[in-house]
């Protein structure tokens, strides 16, 4: 009688971990910061921008990193609808000095480490947030009016885009207590607008005059340098789903 009973608790708690086990599967490297971490977490969930022909990879400057050069895209907003849900993860935004109103609504900022798991699984839900496609867009018309190339950002509103992976990366013991996720898309080439700005961005990308994009190799993406400009280590995701070089500082 007690072994039919201790028998049975045993396969509760089996089916009760195999069940949580199951139900964070996406998130498993994120179980020891929920289980064992009472600090925060710093979050980011960003959509990357793929345009690549053959072996060429066009890449944006970035803005406040003198000769970085990444793959245009970044990071999800938020909406008004998300907020309760937000608050009930105690989501705090980060914001950088003088960037503030850029950056407001960012999926950008901190969690406690027991409500990361609660964070993603938010996120995955995409309610109260921009979707992937509204996310690029947006972004690129951001980004070509950065480049001085505004005449682009007319190909941009009805734009498709596929997902090509989803990459992410947990905390890193002892060195980082940053989750990020990153979506990578390509552009579908649906309408003779989208097959046009794929072709000018990559003979922009090769114009010699013009250093706000760039056209780079897998190699390159490889080596995180071309020439004399230094590729953005996220850049590596639109290659597979592991970064080769060590990250650059965070935003403050």
């Amino acid at each position: 009688m007690i072994a039919n009973i201790v028998a049975g608790l045993i396969t509760a708690i089996v089916i009760a971990a195999a069940s949580f086990l199951y139900g964070h599967r996406g998130y498993l490297p994120l179980l020891r910061v929920t289980l064992l971490q009472s600090d925060r977490v710093r979050v980011s969930m960003s959509a990357l921008i793929r345009v690549k022909v053959d072996d060429c990879y066009v890449l944006f400057h970035h803005p406040y990193r003198p000769s970085v050069y990444g793959p245009p895209g970044g990071v999800f907003k938020f909406t008004s609808a998300a907020r309760q849900d937000l608050d009930r993860l105690s989501f705090v935004e980060q914001r950088a000095t003088g960037r503030q109103q850029e950056m407001k609504n960012d999926l950008r900022g901190f969690v406690p480490g027991q409500r990361a798991i609660g964070f993603m699984r938010w996120f995955s839900s995409g309610k109260g947030r921009e979707s992937g496609v509204d996310c690029l867009r947006r972004e690129l018309v951001e980004e070509l009016h950065e480049a001085n190339h505004a005449e682009l950002e007319s190909m941009v509103a009805d734009l498709n885009f596929a997902l090509v992976r989803t990459v992410f990366e947990p905390p890193a013991e002892r060195t980082s207590m940053t989750a990020r996720q990153f979506e990578v898309y390509d552009i579908v080439q649906d309408t003779p607008q989208a097959a046009e700005l794929i072709d000018r961005l990559v003979a922009i990308g090769h114009d010699p005059s013009d250093n706000q994009i760039i056209a780079v190799s897998g190699t390159d993406i490889d080596a995180g340098r071309h020439e004399q400009y230094l590729v953005a280590p996220q850049t590596a995701f639109l290659i597979g789903d592991r970064r080769k070089r060590a990250d650059l500082p965070a935003l403050q």
